[in-house]
């Protein structure tokens, strides 16, 4: 009888209901992800918007957070393994029950990185330099919108702008962080909070990926110098062994000369 899968095995078991599901759901749900990010920076930056298209923007984004909420309810349901299921979703769970307070309405977008992100091919996230610079230039740009969203019209507020949103990202995100602009409410500091855990986790995938192409290089070079000494020593031991050939046949021609030598005599 085969030995019983441990709980660990178990638990990282694919889930057959629910990678049936993510298939049939990963187009519709990434259109409808790019579209969210558009209607959100609409809303943000048109400063003349007029109120109705404002609520339009507000119904259309509420929308697409429930279609999301449904899409993860939806695949806790059909799952065989829920309790796994809840344990490796929790941040996706928080990120969809948290946007219901007004106050946190700017971690909406945190809901379509989530989804994007889940759907970008694996293929895409082995090539580190591609996955890192899109995944970095998305995020800050989500950051500087929800900051300035977070930010502007409130007193003493020193990002209310677009261009300053976005010199405050590059400052945070590269942990350089001027200090000339900065955010004061607490609903943006959630957000450079954030930003700021992403600019380390930037930095380290950085400097681990220009390690491992240091090791890689430096590996091929020893490669290559193992590989030239063996040539060498190779032909070292061939020009050896024909010095030692020809040694030995000049003995014998040596030998021979005396042996005729004492048969002419």
């Amino acid at each position: 009888m085969a030995a019983e899968a441990s709980p660990g095995a178990r638990a990282a078991a694919p889930d057959p209901p629910v990678t049936a599901w993510e298939r049939r759901t990963e187009w519709p749900l990434t259109v409808l992800a790019v579209l969210f990010f558009g209607a959100y920076a609409w809303r943000v930056l048109d400063t003349g918007l007029s109120p109705g298209g404002r609520s339009a923007l507000d119904l259309f984004m509420w929308v697409a957070w429930a279609v999301y909420a449904v899409d993860y309810f939806g695949r806790l349901a059909i799952s065989r393994q829920r309790w796994q299921f809840v344990r490796r979703h929790l941040f996706d769970l928080a990120v969809l029950l948290l946007p219901m307070f007004r106050q946190l309405r700017v971690l909406r977008l945190v809901t379509v990185l989530i989804a994007l992100n889940r759907r970008v091919p694996s293929n895409l996230r082995t090539n580190v330099g591609v996955y890192v610079t899109g995944a970095t230039a998305l995020v800050g740009v989500s950051a500087s919108l929800a900051a300035l969203d977070a930010e502007r019209g409130h007193a003493g507020a020193t990002i209310t702008t677009f261009p300053d949103a976005l010199w405050w990202t590059l400052a945070t995100i590269t942990t350089v962080g001027y200090g000339d602009t900065y955010p004061v409410t607490w609903q943006g500091r959630l957000v450079a909070a954030g930003l700021m855990l992403a600019g380390i986790a930037l930095l380290g995938v950085i400097t681990g990926s220009i390690a491992s192409w240091f090791v890689e290089r430096f590996r091929g070079v020893e490669a290559s110098l193992a590989s030239t000494s063996q040539a060498v020593d190779e032909s070292t031991r061939v020009e050896l062994t024909a010095h030692a050939e020809l040694r030995a046949l000049r003995a014998e021609l040596a030998e021979l000369r005396e042996q005729l030598s004492a048969r002419s005599g």
